[in-house]
């Protein structure tokens, strides 16, 4: 059982090792903070922090450093985030500003909150499946091609060219365009990736069937629909693990290999445990059935239409945590806002 000066003295251990990347002895906790207690004594916490395995030593050193389960204690302990001054505010809202479209919106995410913590940023793109289509347009560009343009509630825009054989007046394109409207529009995207997988099943075994425009555009429309239901995330700052490669205890190479498949990281993401404030935070060996058991990942939710997902950083247990949730927490606090602006203002 720790105690509560133990988790003081473990805190202490946590921030020193962050800002010096030196092994924390008793001497230099009581030089540094004001237990008011002797040396003696903090090595006798500290000694109770290591039966714990909150703290190692590494090497021969007098000196300790925290453990994954240290780092998980510190962090589930934690008092409150450490705020973020004026000009990292600044520089969150100036990079969010004015985004083209969500794709634009959620690349300058990671942009900045890499920026922010030094860390590889990652941010999953929102679940569409439950969004719902709001408009289907169809732009005949001549010379056999269409333009087949899908938008959700949730601000996803899609835009593919399909290959047609007919050429189309505006009384043939405004028919063509609301038979794929009453398809897909005002239903969820899953509820239309249905209707319109159907559509082509039948008419595939029909005797007559419909013009090969409204097939071929039918079938953008299935693969449009079908990818805005795929899990999707972005990244940015990977060069930043070959920089910080001291603070892992081997090879980063099996680490770049595990942030490459999406898919290890968006599960992940979806099953860390959110706290209250919308937190979430998993470390070391928490993270070994994904191949990250030296790294930490922090998260935080964000809201969108049809329900939320997820903003955060991946970087070495050696990180400054406090900083770390708090630029992860504004980042996702900003782009809500900027979502649910988008979204009153359409």
């Amino acid at each position: 059982m720790v105690t509560d000066r133990g988790l003081q003295v473990l805190r202490a251990i946590v921030q020193d090792y962050v800002d010096t990347r030196e092994p924390v002895g008793s001497k230099a906790i009581v030089e540094r903070h004001a237990f008011g207690v002797s040396a003696a004594t903090i090595r006798n916490d500290m000694a109770l922090l290591e039966d714990e395995d909150l703290i190692a030593a590494p090497h021969t050193s007098s000196g300790r450093v925290p453990t994954d389960k240290g780092y998980r204690v510190f962090v589930d302990h934690l008092a409150e985030l450490r705020p973020l001054n004026h000009s990292q505010r600044t520089a969150i809202s100036s990079f969010l500003e004015g985004p083209a479209d969500l794709d634009d919106l959620l690349s300058r995410t990671v942009r900045a909150l890499t920026q922010l913590t030094g860390q590889v940023a990652i941010v999953q793109y929102p679940s569409f499946a439950r969004a719902s289509v709001t408009h289907v347009e169809l732009v005949d560009l001549g010379s056999g091609r269409m333009l087949v343009i899908v938008v959700t509630d949730t601000g996803r825009v899609s835009q593919r060219i399909a290959t047609v054989r007919e050429e189309f007046d505006e009384t043939d394109l405004a028919r063509l365009r609301s038979r794929m409207a009453a398809l897909v529009v005002g239903r969820s995207v899953r509820d239309g990736a249905q209707r319109v997988a159907e559509m082509l099943e039948t008419e595939s075994t029909a005797v007559t069937r419909d013009s090969a425009a409204a097939d071929s555009i039918a079938r953008i429309l299935a693969e449009e629909l079908d990818e805005f239901r795929q899990d999707r995330m972005l990244m940015a700052g990977a060069a930043n693990l070959a920089r910080r490669e001291s603070d892992f205890r081997g090879s980063i190479y099996p680490l770049l290999e595990a942030i490459e498949e999406q898919v290890t990281l968006l599960r992940l993401m979806s099953e860390m445990v959110a706290d209250e404030h919308g937190l979430a935070a998993s470390i070391g060996r928490e993270n070994e059935q994904f191949g990250l058991s030296e790294a930490s990942v922090l998260a935080s939710d964000y809201d969108v239409t049809s329900g939320h997902a997820r903003v955060g950083v991946l970087g070495p247990m050696r990180m400054d945590y406090p900083t770390n949730l708090a630029a992860v927490r504004a980042v996702a606090r900003y782009l809500t806002r900027m979502l649910e602006e988008d979204d009153s203002a359409r």
